[in-house]
């Protein structure tokens, strides 16, 4: 193995020897071979490229005469022993923040309302919708609903919201009621009308499917009331109803004869009928 590797690499200069190389041949008192002299040469450079590789991996050294100690963490077990905290290497990826390029003359955008050239808005950031901040109208044109009233005044299930094309956008606000509940989902009224009117067809219709959902609804609450008041009343009755475990005496009339040997007596009472025969 040693012979072909010789035999590859060239061999060293005899005149140029590595100090490695001077030291064997005075400690052995002997001349090295070239194939000994050329496997301590590949040695020393293998060391020396390992070293170069070492060092570039850490580019900024101590200075001279300082010192860089890494204190390391110890963990308690609890068991009466300490641990060395494992060196964990953390790459820490920096955001880039790319500042948005110049707006050119051909993007502006024009406004719905005023046909005015305008560069950005509130109502076009956050609802793709061309008005300029000086048309905006928060009290009724543009004005802001919540998700659960673009459902029930809408009729819009969430597969209409999230999931129709195109998405209808939105915007988070922290909840009035409690601050710890989650984020209101804000849309955009004059998108929702759009979007109801594409699932229903006209106005008219989706008027028809408020009333008949109404319908229903009342229908399902009368029906819950009289189960209620049939409930109460059930409980009133037998709460008034007492059970009479006395025992019944009959007290019959005088006898009549029916046919010959049998006579009856009906008790006052209750009405029982007794029927004998006298022999």
């Amino acid at each position: 193995m040693d012979s072909s590797t010789s035999a590859a690499d060239p061999a060293p200069d005899s005149d140029a020897a590595s100090p490695e190389i001077e030291d064997a041949e005075k400690n052995n008192n002997t001349p090295l071979s070239a194939t000994m002299r050329a496997k301590i040469e590949r040695n020393r450079q293998r060391a020396l490229m390992l070293r170069q590789a070492r060092l570039a991996s850490r580019p900024y050294s101590v200075a001279e005469g300082g010192t860089c100690a890494k204190i390391q963490k110890t963990i308690d077990t609890g068991a009466g022993f300490f641990i060395e905290e494992e060196e964990e290497e953390q790459h820490k990826v920096e955001k880039v923040v790319h500042k948005p390029g110049p707006v050119l003359e051909f993007d502006y955008l024009l406004c719905e309302d005023c046909n005015k050239a305008f560069m950005d808005s509130y109502l076009s950031n956050s609802f793709n919708l061309a008005v300029c901040d000086n048309c905006r109208d928060n009290e009724n044109k543009h004005k802001l609903i919540t998700r659960t009233e673009a459902k029930q005044e809408y009729l819009l299930n969430d597969c209409d919201l999230d999931k129709r094309e195109p998405i209808l956008k939105f915007i988070l606000r922290k909840n009035p009621h409690n601050s710890h509940w989650g984020d209101m989902k804000l849309y955009l009224k004059l998108q929702v009308v759009k979007r109801s009117l594409e699932v229903w067809g006209s106005e008219d219709a989706l008027e028809e499917a408020k009333e008949s959902r109404q319908e229903t609804r009342d229908k399902r609450k009368q029906k819950q009331f009289d189960k209620k008041v049939k409930e109460l009343r059930r409980a009133v009755r037998s709460s008034l109803w007492k059970k009479d475990s006395s025992s019944h005496k009959h007290d019959y009339g005088p006898e009549e004869e029916i046919e010959e040997d049998t006579y009856k007596k009906i008790c006052f009472t209750c009405g029982h009928e007794l029927t004998y025969e006298k022999m």
